[in-house]
């Protein structure tokens, strides 16, 4: 009636079947090594473009006292962006100005230039203060 099955697994029929041809082998491995540079490359690092300094340009500090105090870009001031007074600081700056912004890691200042531009000032985004020290040249202070 019923057949039993063998538990014993059957083999599949040709070379083809069982063994990949070289050639195609071949093509496999160049493509994931292709792919392979082509991720690596585009995850690398890219500088980041020189920012000049003029004459006219102020560089701001946004993080706190604190932080500013264990080191900060030569030159900077402070304008803690967490300060209660931040927007009236703000808009006591001069207009005819160029101001450049950064901050630890490149959120509060993507926050302040918000707030310096919403206030008519021409600022820029310098980032994380690593980034910032590499595109301006200017060294951390203490």
């Amino acid at each position: 009636m019923w057949k039993r099955r063998s538990t014993e697994s059957q083999p599949i029929s040709g070379a083809r079947a069982t063994r990949m041809p070289r050639r195609r082998l071949r093509a496999i491995a160049l493509g994931a090594a292709l792919a392979f540079s082509i991720t690596i490359s585009g995850c690398a690092a890219t500088a980041d473009p020189p920012i000049a300094i003029g004459e006219d340009t102020v560089v701001v500090d946004v993080r706190t006292p604190g932080e500013y105090a264990a080191g900060h870009l030569d030159g900077a001031v402070n304008i803690d962006l967490q300060s209660a007074a931040f927007d009236a600081t703000i808009a006591e700056l001069d207009p005819g100005e160029e101001y450049l912004v950064y901050c630890q890691s490149g959120n509060r200042s993507a926050q302040a230039v918000a707030a310096m531009e919403a206030a008519g000032l021409d600022v820029r985004d310098a980032g994380g203060l690593s980034q910032a020290e590499k595109a301006t040249g200017l060294a951390i202070v203490r």
